[in-house]
């Protein structure tokens, strides 16, 4: 019995040698293979966990098995030249194969990780001083952007003005292909304009100034106020805000509440701070509202204001508030990424939506369909304020609020923000023909009918409070520029229109500049050839809402 285990196992460590020297040679054999590779320098990851923005993932290398996974293992042999040569020319046929099915490298792309760096290395003032060396190339890279997509000049509509008497910028501003008219290309299929390059880069997902590094980013106008009214600093070293003022929204907002509509503007004209939040509404809110309200203007750490080395800040920062953004409940066109996307450059730029009529809405977020006004408070401050991150959250200062007391406050004073009034439509969300023009009530039966906009934006409150999908990759290859990889936008959540005129610029990332761009982009997505006429009398309907 003894002899007989013996040769048994000296059976199986015979198979297991040959097993191991077998693998050995496929390796070196695949190892010779990937030398020569065109994917062996410059396919690694980036030292920041994302690829390079334009290398391409390398091909799988799977060597040929001659043997079947039941028989015996093969007797031990060198690798002749001849065989290598032939394994190499398999791969790189099947690598043609691979590039030809997917003939962009953009799509299927992956990060190296999910999570944000926590042990920062370089010392801050080291960050501070390479950054704001890099800034000017930085900007210029993207006013070069800007000025190649958009008109960005100063033009504002003849009598056309916000709710506190800002004018409103008119025309197309997104620029169109040269030798190209907006008719043509309302006829062209989607399919021809994606091949011949047709499609407005207007229309192509705006990036972040600095898309790498993204962050929540403040117009001037906005830096400033706070500055002299509150002692507080919303200035980065490093990025400075992209759009020119006469696109933004009117500042400061008015706020309209749905429990005191006699008092109109309860902000009088001011921006709503800690310095003046109790002056201007005790009295008007309920106790509970009002400490909802206090909660809205204090200061919370954020992923580039707080007090860690890994700030974007000069001075060490106690954060920022929810009216940062979402100014007097409404909006200043602030902007950052979305944070439930990886790797940084599919990210989405943010054009921070307004919360006046939230009472009337059941989803949140461009694309995350959070379901409460509740949710998405308490999300804003455990993940949007840190990228979805919340390894870094905890190094940085988050700050947890409770469900019962704090996130109900908050939310029950962000319900009753109310829309501006819109004096020609009636209670049924309707123009009244009495207060209409006759180009506005065409615009609106082009609304209702040939434009199919009502199919998502019914009235009275213009939103079906669902999520669509445009389809835009229709139109355009996937490309990148400026640290942005465009592939297409997905699902988004239907936004309310009332109100449209008080909410420049568009869509969920801005890329849009007037109502003249949208009406076009939508003209040109959903195939509903308005004539320039038609397309004029609907972008007067939209200013009434």
């Amino acid at each position: 019995m003894s002899n007989f285990r013996q040769n048994h196992l000296e059976k199986q460590r015979i198979q297991i040698v040959g097993c191991v020297m077998a693998a050995l040679a496929l390796f070196f054999n695949a190892a010779h293979v990937v030398a020569q590779s065109p994917y062996s320098s410059n396919g690694q990851a980036s030292r920041s966990g994302i690829p390079p923005y334009q290398s391409k993932s390398p091909p799988p290398l799977y060597p040929p098995l001659s043997q079947s996974a039941h028989s015996s293992p093969p007797a031990v042999k060198a690798v002749p030249a001849e065989s290598i040569n032939k394994n190499q020319t398999v791969l790189q046929t099947l690598q043609v194969k691979n590039e030809s099915a997917s003939p962009s490298p953009l799509i299927g792309r992956r990060g190296e990780t999910s999570y944000s760096p926590v042990a920062i290395t370089e010392p801050f003032q080291k960050t501070m001083q390479r950054m704001t060396l890099e800034k000017p190339a930085v900007q210029q890279r993207h006013a070069r952007l800007l000025q190649e997509r958009y008109d960005l000049s100063n033009r504002p509509a003849n009598g056309a003005t916000t709710s506190r008497g800002k004018k409103i910028q008119e025309g197309i501003r997104v620029k169109l292909p040269q030798g190209t008219t907006w008719e043509q290309l309302a006829a062209t299929s989607p399919e021809e304009i994606k091949k011949r390059g047709l499609y407005p880069k207007g229309f192509l997902p705006l990036p972040f100034p600095n898309h790498p590094e993204g962050g929540m980013l403040f117009p001037q106008f906005h830096i400033d106020k706070i500055k002299s009214q509150d002692k507080r600093e919303l200035t980065r070293f490093d990025l400075d805000y992209d759009l020119p003022d006469h696109f933004l929204p009117e500042y400061p907002p008015a706020i309209y509440l749905t429990t005191r509509p006699d008092l109109g503007d309860v902000s009088q004209g001011q921006v709503v701070t800690i310095m003046n939040y109790y002056e201007l509404f005790n009295g008007v809110l309920n106790p509970k509202q009002l400490e909802g309200l206090r909660l809205l203007v204090s200061q919370f750490p954020q992923q580039q204001f707080n007090a860690t080395e890994d700030r974007r800040c000069v001075e060490p920062n106690f954060g920022v508030t929810c009216f940062d953004c979402h100014v007097n409940g409404h909006t200043n066109a602030a902007t950052h990424l979305v944070g439930d996307i990886r790797p940084q450059q599919y990210r989405r730029r943010i054009d921070t939506p307004s919360l006046r009529g939230v009472y009337v809405q059941r989803l949140f977020g461009s694309q995350r369909a959070i379901k409460t006004i509740e949710d998405f408070t308490e999300f804003e401050q455990r993940a949007a304020y840190f990228d979805g991150d919340p390894v870094i959250a905890t190094k940085k200062g988050v700050n947890i609020l409770e469900r019962g007391s704090q996130v109900h406050f908050m939310a029950e004073f962000e319900s009753i923000l109310d829309f501006p009034p819109a004096p020609k439509l009636d209670v049924f969300g309707k123009l009244n023909p009495s207060k209409a023009t006759d180009a506005e009530l065409r615009g609106e039966m082009i609304f209702n009918g040939k434009g199919r906009c009502a199919e998502c934006h019914p009235a009275p409150y213009y939103t079906d409070n669902s999520m669509h999908n445009l389809q835009t990759e229709r139109f355009f290859e996937p490309q990148e520029y400026n640290g942005r990889t465009a592939i297409g936008d997905g699902v988004i959540k239907t936004f309310t229109l009332r109100g449209l005129r008080d909410s420049a610029p568009y869509w969920h990332d801005g890329r849009l500049l007037t109502i003249e761009d949208a009406v076009e982009i939508h003209n040109l997505l959903l195939g509903t050839n308005l004539t320039a006429e038609e397309k004029s009398c609907l972008t007067q309907f939209l200013r009434c809402l």
